[in-house]
C-alpha cells in the first residue's frame, strides 16, 4: 500500500478536524510524509492552518475552493489541545460572557496564560492572535 493511500485512510478515520504532521512521522521519511501533505493540500483534501499543522477541508459552495472544516476557534482550540498548550478565551470574550460588556469581541484571541507562543494560526484568512496574564513592572 501507497504511503499516500495509509496517510489518506488515517486522516479519514480521525474523528477531529486537526491533523499534525509529527503524527505522521512513524509512517515514513519526514520528506516522504511533507511530500504526501503537500499533494494532499494541492488536491484540496487539506488545508495549512501552521506549520506542522493541517485541518480536513471541505468545497465551500460559493466559491468553489477548499476551506477547513470548521471554525478558526475550532480549529485552534483542537491544535493547542493537542500541542499540550493550555489556552483560555480572551479578557474581552471573558467580559462578554460574564456579561459585564454588552460588545462582542470581532477578532479571535486567545488567552495564554504566562506563556509566550509565537506560532502564527491562519484560517481562511483570519489570524489568531494572543494575549497573556504576565504583567510587567
Amino acid at each position: 500500500m501507497k504511503l499516500e493511500d495509509r496517510i489518506s485512510r488515517s486522516i479519514a478515520q480521525r474523528s477531529g478536524l486537526v491533523v499534525l504532521r509529527s503524527e505522521f512521522s512513524r509512517m515514513g521519511s519526514e520528506s516522504q510524509v511533507g511530500r504526501v501533505l503537500a499533494r494532499l493540500v494541492s488536491e484540496g483534501r487539506l488545508v495549512r492552518v501552521s506549520k506542522g499543522a493541517f485541518a480536513k477541508a471541505r468545497i465551500n459552495k460559493f466559491t468553489g475552493q477548499p476551506t477547513p472544516a470548521g471554525t478558526l476557534e475550532d480549529v485552534a482550540a483542537e491544535l493547542f489541545r493537542k500541542l499540550n498548550v493550555e489556552i483560555a478565551p480572551s479578557r474581552l470574550a471573558d467580559d462578554y460572557n460574564a456579561g459585564r460588556s454588552t460588545q462582542i469581541p470581532m477578532r479571535a484571541t486567545v488567552n495564554t496564560g504566562r506563556r509566550r507562543i509565537s506560532r502564527k494560526v491562519t484560517v481562511g484568512g483570519r489570524t489568531l492572535s494572543y494575549e497573556n496574564n504576565h504583567k510587567r513592572t
